[in-house]
């Protein structure tokens, strides 16, 4: 293969690749606007009319989103001279 096709290809998948990020974090940017319990209750009834395969991007998403939530939320407790027992 000629290197100014293996450049092509990589400047290609690079390119590919920063497009897939950039709409992932929109992507999370989104989801994350859905904090309230009625409207992650709205959100997850919307998900759960597709398949898992379809929503596993967005499921694994809102976990991790959920993570962060709970662990800033111990921070800020254990921060403020409570405990984490």
């Amino acid at each position: 293969m000629q290197l100014s096709r293996r450049l092509r290809d990589a400047r290609t998948s690079l390119a590919n690749r920063r497009t897939m990020r950039v709409a992932h974090r929109r992507l999370a940017d989104e989801l994350a606007s859905f904090r309230t319990v009625a409207e992650r209750a709205e959100l997850d009834e919307l998900l759960s009319r597709h398949s898992s395969e379809e929503t596993r991007e967005i499921r694994a998403i809102l976990y991790r989103q959920d993570l962060e939530r709970q662990q800033t939320s111990a921070r800020q407790t254990a921060g403020l001279g409570g405990y984490l027992g």
